[in-house]
């Protein structure tokens, strides 16, 4: 790195007409030895930078940052630059947050607050002015800077509000129930980001946010991410996808070509939704049961008019199914105070009846996911229509009357 060897001295001081602060030190000149900047700018170049708000060793494939200006004259200085843009910033969030707070700072103020020189804070305010175009202004009458109006907050960094704080804080802690996909590591960088653009002040609060907030999936899906990898990206490059795949309580499983059109996560575990060329239709495939999935070279065309949420209208969960059934449910005072205010299923219509339960009545495509559903509440629900799915229910129940009914509890030995 070299320093202009024409530039011998430099010197610093705000525009005349720009301050009329009445603590205005008088004009000086400052002094450059050339040998010694150059020295000190090499020492500072072998130590990691910042660029933005994040730290980089000071290599040379970093980019080639824009010249400063000292004493009129434009010098070149790659490895201070990044170092520079951080520390400018943060005075001038700071310097904004004091006039915003109506603490009218002179220039002396903020220089001792800040421990830097009367002239870099004068260098300060006069970029917030030109570069940001913040309305500042000196009040000969309160003998500080203002705002000549109001400012909702620093131009080009993040102002959130409690409530939209708490939705940040809430899809982090939603996410983390995600472990294992792709997404996790880009998500996690991506909320560093944001979070970064906030001050220190708010910064604080964002952190303390994350304590008030959980989630607790039941039974979450551990997705083999390299698996998940393959998957998302021949639906991106809609490129054919070959795996094979095992269909629940089978030991081998078939080899299969589909399209992949969509990957939902239902029930804390993620599908795949696709043509599946050896059926000739559109199928719903769980990742949890694919093995040795490989993009192919050959490409598809994806549909469209296929709407996902329109495919999966008629499911309960994820598996559509080819029928249309009217599915009616009874529920008792103790099932219908865990059912109601809940959304079930978009179809879903609940009545109050007199005794204190309810009935719901939603359109389905498919009976197997709510039969396993009905089961759950035990006897708190019965199944009033459609009458395949009282025989499917019926079934069910004398099954595990027949296996329980032999079951005997053990009595303890006699001790005496």
């Amino acid at each position: 790195m070299k320093i202009n060897e024409n530039l011998h001295s430099a010197s610093v001081r705000p525009a005349d007409s720009l301050f009329n602060d009445t603590t205005k030190t008088t004009k000086q000149t400052i002094r450059l030895n050339v040998a010694k900047a150059e020295k000190a700018l090499l020492r500072r170049a072998r130590k990691p930078i910042s660029i933005g708000w994040q730290s980089v060793p000071a290599t040379q494939e970093e980019p080639e940052p824009a010249p400063i200006s000292i004493g009129g004259q434009s010098v070149s200085a790659p490895h201070l630059s990044g170092r520079f843009r951080r520390e400018p910033l943060e005075r001038m969030l700071k310097v904004h947050q004091w006039i915003v707070d109506e603490k009218y700072p002179t220039a002396l103020d903020l220089a001792a607050e800040l421990e830097v020189g009367h002239k870099t804070i004068c260098r300060d305010i006069e970029f917030m002015r030109d570069h940001y175009e913040l309305p500042i202004e000196f009040d000969r009458a309160r003998h500080g800077y203002r705002y000549t109006r109001p400012v909702d907050g620093f131009p080009g960094m993040l102002n959130l509000s409690e409530q939209e704080m708490s939705a940040l804080v809430v899809a982090d802690r939603a996410f983390e129930q995600h472990q294992g996909t792709p997404f996790q590591r880009p998500f996690r960088k991506a909320f560093q980001k944001l979070s970064g653009q906030l001050d220190s002040k708010e910064r604080y609060a964002l952190e303390e946010s994350r304590d008030g907030f959980s989630f607790r999936p039941f039974a979450p899906e551990l997705t083999n991410p390299e698996f998940f990898k393959v998957v998302d990206r021949a639906r991106r490059e809609r490129k054919v996808l070959e795996f094979a795949y095992r269909k629940p309580g089978e030991k081998q499983g078939a080899v299969r070509r589909v399209h992949p059109y969509h990957i939902p996560c239902c029930d804390n575990r993620w599908y795949m939704i696709g043509y599946d060329e050896g059926r000739g239709d559109v199928r719903t495939f769980a990742l949890g049961r694919m093995e040795e999935p490989s993009v192919c070279e050959e490409r598809f065309t994806r549909p469209k008019n296929f709407d996902p949420a329109e495919y999966l209208s008629g499911s309960f969960a994820v598996m559509k199914g080819e029928g249309d059934y009217e599915v009616v449910i009874e529920f008792d005072a103790w099932g219908t105070d865990l059912l109601r205010g809940r959304q079930w299923h978009a179809s879903q219509q609940i009545t109050e009846l007199p005794a204190g339960g309810s009935r719901m009545t939603m359109r389905l495509s498919g009976l197997e996911e709510v039969e396993r559903w009905v089961l759950g509440w035990g006897t708190h629900c019965h199944v009033a229509a459609p009458v395949p799915l009282v025989e499917r229910i019926g079934a069910t129940v004398r099954e595990l009357a027949g296996r329980y009914a032999v079951f005997t509890v053990p009595v303890p030995p006699d001790k005496s």
